[in-house]
């Protein structure tokens, strides 16, 4: 997907159709006003007698208006001035790109940028529509036959702006167009099924991609290295698959030598069976998004090597599958981890905390600014907060904070739960240093303190992305989230 800047008069546009926003209230938007005059009144003939669409997200497609060169135009409504917000942006947007893109259209242009959304100015506003229009294409069809793929046509969008307030918008649109790179790269890997995304799949991906990116490298930890390094809780999961398991490593050194590196650390589980604690049957083939966060996090690096910024990135992505067998963990199994804590397998079906705490334990060795860990880590995140925001958890209150501004910056939403000292009275064990599950109270909480456990000498934060990370049902695939919300989080570390 090409998306470019054009800053002709949308009537004048040699384009295949012209999208243009309707107000609930206001009615016809600056472009569309202007649509309105060169097409001699037809748009207000249409609002005055209630025809076009004011409703967030409803479409109209009409067809070789006299007056304008291109032969179709859309409007989408936009609902009322007062309730537009991002969410309502982003889903005006989606709505318009979708439509367009089950047609014949090759390209348009598209004049959503000039409207007025709560809380996001006009650089905002471009990268956000960059970014959502990556979002609205996306499909993945790269394992149907050519006769089950659908029609997918629309290739250039053009991003209508006035000549005279383009300057500084190229790097809005860069980082819009890098973060839907990011986001999708994460989206395919989800989507991948664990015969194919495998651990080493996954590392090679990574190696594939460093390759193609300036300051960037990538290499993996083989079993025989995890286990010179004492990582016996990681490889206590691992012991039930046939599929060997990784440490990938991938390093971004965009910053000055000695600058101190941000570190994300994502869980990958390249398939959750949930070992001898084996889950139920039903959507067990949704648990190849287990890696949903280790998605993420190489897709973030995927978008922080298209931009360049100046800032040292380590991505840790613990790898492996967790699968039943006759030497697979068992419940009342004691692991030590690299840390030399000892830790009792009370669920077997807990393994994310397990292969994370020694990648946490791992990343000490960067003497890092900050460390955080992308997790699809508990169901009971997804019963406290749906599917809506992150789960975050941290130890420092400056990095949760810039967490939190990243999040509302990127409209990638978290919401912040306690990691008391009283909850980790929970995760006590008879036999072991702890436990590895703290019982059904505060679930998503008490396993945020078991990783605690393993970041005190780090400035840590962790996000539960079980209820973001992918949908199901009809609509059934990953979400690439939290990509916008980490590359954000690193964008703003350099400003």
């Amino acid at each position: 997907m090409e998306i470019r800047f054009d800053t002709q008069v949308p009537s004048q546009a040699e384009t295949d159709c012209i999208i243009a926003g309707v107000l609930e209230e206001q009615g016809l938007s600056t472009s569309a006003e202007q649509l309105n005059q060169a097409t001699q009144g037809k748009l207000e003939e249409l609002f005055k007698n209630g025809d076009l669409p004011l409703k967030p997200g409803k479409t109209l497609m009409l067809h070789n208006l006299p007056g304008i060169k291109s032969r179709r135009l859309l409007l989408v409504g936009c609902g009322k001035v007062d309730k537009l917000n991002v969410t309502a942006y982003r889903k005006i947007i989606t709505a318009a790109i979708k439509s367009l893109d089950s047609t014949p259209c090759q390209s348009a242009l598209c004049c959503l940028a000039e409207l007025d959304v709560q809380g996001a100015g006009l650089y905002r506003r471009v990268r956000l529509l960059s970014e959502t229009i990556h979002d609205a294409v996306y499909r993945f069809e790269q394992l149907k036959s050519d006769d089950e793929a659908e029609p997918h046509n629309l290739n250039t969008v053009a991003v209508a702006i006035p000549a005279d307030q383009q300057t500084g918008m190229d790097s809005a649109l860069q980082e819009g167009n890098a973060i839907g790179l990011g986001a999708a790269l994460a989206r395919d890997l989800g989507n991948l099924p664990g015969n194919i995304c495998t651990p080493t799949y996954l590392a090679e991906q990574a190696a594939s991609i460093a390759a193609g990116c300036k300051n960037m490298t990538a290499t993996a930890l083989e079993q025989k290295d995890m286990e010179k390094l004492g990582m016996g809780a990681l490889l206590s999961v691992t012991r039930g698959s046939r599929q060997p398991p990784k440490l990938i490593i991938m390093e971004y050194k965009g910053g000055k030598k000695d600058q101190a590196p941000y570190v994300l650390v994502g869980k990958g589980i390249t398939f959750d069976s949930g070992g001898i604690s084996l889950k139920p049957g039903p959507a067990m083939d949704e648990m190849k998004f287990d890696m949903c966060g280790a998605a993420s996090v190489i897709g973030t690096l995927r978008a922080i090597g298209e931009l360049q910024p100046p800032i040292n990135v380590v991505a840790l992505v613990p790898s492996c599958e967790n699968m039943p067998d006759g030497d697979a963990n068992k419940p009342g199994d004691i692991v030590t981890s690299m840390s030399g804590q000892t830790i009792e397998v009370l669920n077997t079906d807990a393994e994310g905390r397990l292969i994370l705490c020694d990648a946490l334990t791992y990343s000490e060795k960067y003497q890092p600014a900050g460390v955080i860990d992308v997790a699809t880590l508990t169901g009971a995140c997804v019963i406290a907060l749906g599917k809506h925001p992150a789960g975050l958890m941290g130890n420092d209150d400056d990095l949760i904070n810039d967490i939190k501004s990243a999040a509302e910056q990127s409209a990638d939403r978290v919401w912040q739960l306690p990691i008391w000292e009283e909850y980790q009275e929970q995760l006590k064990s008879n036999f072991a240093d702890m436990a590895n599950i703290g019982g059904r109270e505060a679930g998503a909480i008490t396993a945020g303190c078991f990783l605690s456990r393993f970041t005190k000498k780090l400035k840590w934060a962790h996000l539960d992305i079980a209820g973001i990370a992918w949908d199901s049902g009809q609509n059934k695939g990953a979400t690439g989230r939290p990509v916008p919300l980490l590359t954000q989080y690193l964008l703003d570390r350099c400003r």
